[in-house]
């Protein structure tokens, strides 16, 4: 990827996170910002808007360093089991292993007596229904190889980055952090293989100019002389 696209893919990255946070606080904050929407107070309206999106901006980019890094995670399973197959194979271990600490760990953490453990059943399905869709749509935008591995960084890594607010368990801030972190996800997820075809189409086109710009050389014979 050329820097000029990796720029723009941090800084579209960014601003969806800012602005996904944004609009989620309000909806899972709403009986916290509802008065001031009541009285009409602006400046505690846009106060609260900027705040959340300079949270967002932070949900970002802890999402964009996850994501680098399990490009390079990716890369050292592949070379490391020498077979996609098995590395596809070690990575739904993974996940399975991600998904049941996610709801049993909490559980035994949080829940109080007698208290049910299908909501925390629950938020591990959000988490893997959101993240098989856009396995699936990745998989159909490139092919059916990249369905696991889309699936594996869209759970397990975004559980992940989840775990700080996870541990303090407070219910607004675990939506607040949850949706901006899987959108900002799926959408480099999705964005990744556009930007690389990008770069090298960009790439063609200026070798291709470098090369109609480079003067042609003639060759002269030399004459024999007369001597």
């Amino acid at each position: 990827m050329t820097s000029r696209n990796w720029v723009k893919l941090f800084m579209s990255t960014l601003l969806i996170g800012g602005v996904t946070t944004g609009i989620t606080g309000f909806i899972v904050r709403w009986s916290e910002f509802a008065p001031f929407f009541r009285a009409f107070d602006v400046i505690e309206i846009l106060s609260i808007l900027l705040w959340l999106i300079g949270i967002g901006f932070i949900f970002s980019v802890l999402s964009q360093a996850g994501f680098f890094a399990y490009l390079t995670i990716h890369r050292f399973g592949l070379g490391i089991f020498k077979s996609a197959t098995l590395w596809n194979a070690v990575q739904l271990v993974l996940l399975a292993f991600v998904l049941f600490d996610l709801v049993y760990l909490r559980y035994q953490a949080f829940a109080g007596n007698g208290e049910s453990v299908f909501p925390y059943i629950g938020l591990a399905l959000i988490v893997l229904v959101l993240g098989f869709v856009v396995a699936y749509l990745k998989a159909r935008q490139t092919n059916m190889s990249s369905f696991i591995p889309a699936l594996f960084f869209m759970v397990v890594v975004t559980v992940l980055e989840w775990v700080p607010v996870l541990r303090v368990n407070e219910q607004s801030w675990v939506y607040l952090m949850l949706f901006p972190l899987i959108i900002c996800n799926g959408y480099q997820l999705l964005m990744l293989p556009i930007l690389n075809q990008k770069s090298m189409n960009e790439r063609k086109i200026a070798q291709a100019k470098a090369k109609a710009q480079k003067p042609a050389v003639k060759r002269t014979k030399k004459k024999p002389s007369n001597a």
